[in-house]
């Protein structure tokens, strides 16, 4: 007899049925997931048996927090204080490297794991170990991307890892630093604790923002050559010279300790795969351990002579980097189809690789990326990144440092694998140019036709000229790899780390209409007053306070950074990212530090809520000013119940000319807004001693940002998600993507350097991009970006009703990948403000 659970999962399934069958076109995503419920396999799980296997045994699971990362740095920091912040760090780390839990996977073909079996995080107390104590028994119930930890790993948090680090935190001196009309745009507590969501510092919730190591170095050189190279400068440095013996020196030690612990925690798996093999039954798979041992002592202590041993130095390389520390983004990985390709090369054509094996090798490395989850434990840093957001962005294609096309065999091998394989990791990213072969950007298409949100497209006739004024040679921005969510890397020229404010305007815009005042906080005069807007006659006026507030925002977020800039060498330093960089070894410089001579500071500010800020500016004045069919007292007597019994005023201010459709009303006034900032920019970065750049890149703080701002004049409702990056309104953009694309290219203003990125959602029916036809027309669209000089492009390709069938019955829908803000994620493990954000953006059901 069939139980009621039985009856209601068939219930389930039949509606997911009808659901899916009643759509016109399904996505390839999307006719997968509905064949799994239905009891079909994957047509691609016999090519890549291995890693299903790997992933059916950890998908789905909660993560767990693991405490041996966190317990031995704290350790060591207690034996080493006094001592150079670098060279504590690098004894730390060899502590770490010794002493962690290594072991083997189950049917893995590389070693190097830093936490339990299944999906983990680690923690970082010298980020947050003065709130760690409370934040670690709250992380449990947390809705945005809870975590588990047991009674006995709390226990060690709490009583032996957290006290040691309370008065000596990065989080508690910046707190300390921040003046009183900055610390209140800040932060919403005396000890910093709450964010305000208004002017946002990220810095204290990660060491480092987005990077991406020289990886090449390694598999060329081995740390070992890398040993012997800090080893002979230190042999040559003057034994009287104070810069030398105080500066200098204890750097160089560190790189050789840190050398030697990567080396120590490759040799610790070798060890445990050697013991392990001692007990296996199956030849096979005995056959495969005894491989893993002898590649890890061979790599990385020295260079990689083939494909697999290649794949194996790089995982250490990027497994070690998150522990030595959090990395913002998790660290990327770089141009991977240019410096494996040589190895894959040579294999190949010796006839010791098949494509094949090449693919099982990068789907291990992509399981066991999906195993470690960058763990927020900051509620400011969970807001940010829902749905164990992640960015260790994998770059294909794009030129060569010469400037030729660089796609190869392997590029496409890439490609094939996000197709095939169901997991949203990595995060690729392509790189377009304007001689992109046809072959790739048909390749490109397709798997953003797959529809799990794969790639997103980086731009290089747009980075590659900004990188030029800024300082890079043409090589080596050619070389440029991507970053975190839509930024870039140039791996031995870049040499800033600091986070950037992320500046919520559509709060400045509310003070505009408040006079420096919001509702979330009433009474309290957060920014400056600007007068009464109901008594505002012209546009200009309106303008002019919006300038006002404007400004004030930026004058905040320049002056945190100026402090966050003195403060973090103090508190942060990353031997082992120091000794890949080549700047850092010529000068023997930590990476942290402030100013690395010939290095470029790419620093940046957000703008959050660009669409949300020109849309309500644009409906005011057309309305109010220009066509004079409301009063300004109107408009906010409606803001002020959020259009309750004022829905015929909402409709009017929803339907007044929108950014998003090129249209000049709006864009003009998103122009001049653009602008304001980089006019701020270019006269106060140079006391920063950075290129501190406007970007548009939200990541998912334009949900949170949303909670704190009320109802605007674009008729959005308070506390709802503002616009995102420099998409559209939600449901604004009605004209068309190309439209879209116009508007991005318009409000630009070109002739400023200091600008950067800019993230770009677009969201496609299945329906617009069917066919071969379907294809070229994506293709076409690509090129038009590529013309137009945009930054950056990512795309959902997804049926409304599948997000809406998702809401409600979650678990059929646990395989559902979309595209969120420069990352892709389970649908079910976002929130429901988040889910009700994509489901909102306009679907384009046609491409011309």
């Amino acid at each position: 007899m069939m139980n009621r659970h039985c009856s209601s999962f068939t219930v389930n399934i039949n509606a997911l049925q009808t659901n899916m069958t009643s759509i016109t076109i399904l996505s390839p995503h999307e006719q997968r997931l509905l064949d799994k419920n239905t009891g079909k396999d994957s047509p691609f799980r016999e090519q890549h048996r291995r890693a299903f296997r790997i992933l059916e045994s950890f998908e789905g699971t909660r993560p767990q927090i693991d405490v041996e990362r966190a317990q031995y740095f704290t350790e060591s920091m207690k034996q080493t204080e006094g001592e150079p912040l670098v060279l504590r760090w690098a004894k730390a780390l060899y502590h770490i490297a010794g002493h962690i839990t290594v072991s083997i996977d189950d049917y893995q073909l590389i070693a190097g794991r830093i936490g339990p079996q299944g999906r983990y995080g680690i923690l970082y107390p010298e980020l947050d170990g003065d709130f760690l104590d409370a934040a670690v028994k709250d992380l449990p119930n947390r809705t945005e991307s809870p975590f588990t930890i047991t009674a006995e790993d709390a226990w060690t948090v709490v009583e032996e890892i957290a006290p040691y680090w309370k008065g000596k935190t990065y989080h508690e001196a910046l707190n300390a630093a921040l003046p009183p009309e900055i610390h209140r745009l800040t932060y919403d507590d005396p000890q910093g604790l709450r964010s305000r969501f208004i002017v946002n510092e990220t810095s204290s919730f990660r060491s480092s923002i987005q990077w991406v190591h020289d990886y090449e170095k390694v598999l060329k050189r081995g740390f070992n050559g890398i040993k012997a190279e800090a080893q002979t400068k230190r042999d040559a440095l003057d034994p009287n010279s104070p810069l030398d013996q105080c500066e200098k020196k204890p750097f160089l030690d560190a790189v050789m300790i840190v050398s030697d612990a990567v080396i120590l925690w490759a040799n610790r798996h070798a060890a445990a795969a050697r013991e392990l093999a001692e007990t296996e039954t199956d030849a096979q798979r005995k056959k495969e351990i005894l491989l893993i041992a002898a590649h890890c002592e061979r790599v990385p202590a020295e260079p990689a002579r083939n494909f697999h041993e290649a794949v194996q130095s790089q995982w250490f390389v990027q497994m070690f980097s998150r522990l030595e520390q959090k990395t913002g983004t998790i660290i990327s990985n770089g141009r991977m189809d240019q410096y494996l390709y040589p190895f894959y090369k040579r294999d190949k054509e010796q006839g010791l690789l098949t494509d094949e094996q090449t693919l099982e090798l990068l789907e291990c490395l992509w399981v066991g990326l999906a195993q470690f989850i960058d763990l927020y434990i900051s509620p400011a840093g969970g807001a940010f990144n829902e749905g164990y957001a992640h960015w260790e962005a994998v770059t294909i294609g794009g030129q060569t440092p010469d400037g030729y096309d660089a796609a190869n065999e392997l590029t496409y091998l890439f490609l094939q694998s996000k197709r095939e394989f169901p997991l949203h990791y990595p995060d690729l990213a392509a790189r377009i140019h304007t001689l992109s072969p046809e072959r790739y950007l048909w390749e490109v298409a397709e798997t953003i036709k797959d529809g799990s949100g794969f790639p997103k497209l980086v731009n290089d006739e747009e980075v590659v000229p900004l990188y030029v004024s800024k300082g890079a040679t043409f090589e080596e921005a050619y070389d440029y790899a991507v970053s975190g969510c839509t930024e870039a890397r140039m791996p031995n020229r870049d040499t800033y780390t600091s986070g950037g404010a992320y500046v919520n305007f559509a709060s400045a815009l509310e003070m505009v209409f408040y006079n420096g005042q919001v509702k979330k906080y009433p009474g309290q005069l957060l920014s400056i007053e600007t007068g009464d807007a109901a008594a505002f006659t012209s546009w200009e006026q309106l303008w002019n306070a919006y300038k006002t507030q404007h400004l004030w925002f930026l004058r905040t977020a320049f002056i945190q950074q100026y402090l966050i800039i003195k403060l973090r060498a103090e508190h942060f330093a990353q031997p082992m990212g120091s000794a890949l960089h080549n700047l850092c070894m010529k000068y023997c410089l930590d990476l942290h530090t402030p100013q690395i001579p010939e290095g470029i500071n790419l620093g940046y500010f957000e703008y959050i809520g660009y669409g949300t800020v020109v849309d309500s500016l644009a409906a005011v004045k057309y309305l109010v000013f220009d066509k004079k069919r409301l009063t300004m007292p109107e408009i906010l007597d409606a803001m002020a119940v959020n259009f309750e019994g004022k829905e015929d005023i909402r409709a009017l201010l929803r339907s007044a000319p929108s950014y998003g459709n090129h249209d000049s009303y709006a864009d003009e006034i998103a122009k001049e807004i653009d602008l304001l900032s980089l006019d701020y920019s270019k006269k106060y970065s140079a006391e920063l001693g950075i290129h501190n750049d406007l970007r548009y890149v939200p990541f998912t703080s334009h949900v949170p940002f949303g909670k704190v701002v009320s109802a605007t004049p674009n008729g959005r409702l308070a506390w709802t998600p503002l616009s995102d990056g420099t998409s559209a309104s939600h449901g604004q953009d009605v004209n068309g993507p190309t439209a879209v694309l116009l508007s991005n290219y318009v409000t630009k203003n070109y002739r400023y350097k200091n600008r950067a990125a800019r993230m770009l959602n677009i969201k496609f029916t299945p329906q617009s991009l069917k066919g071969a036809e379907g294809t070229q027309k994506l293709v076409s669209f690509i090129r038009t970006f590529c013309d137009l000089k945009l930054w950056h492009v990512q795309f959902n390709v997804v049926n409304e009703e599948t997000l809406r069938s998702a809401q409600k019955n979650p678990d059929l829908y646990r395989g559902l990948i979309v595209r969120i803000a420069g990352y892709s994620a389970y649908f079910t493990d976002l929130s429901a403000d988040l889910q009700n954000d994509l489901i909102a953006r306009t679907a384009h059901n046609e491409l011309h």
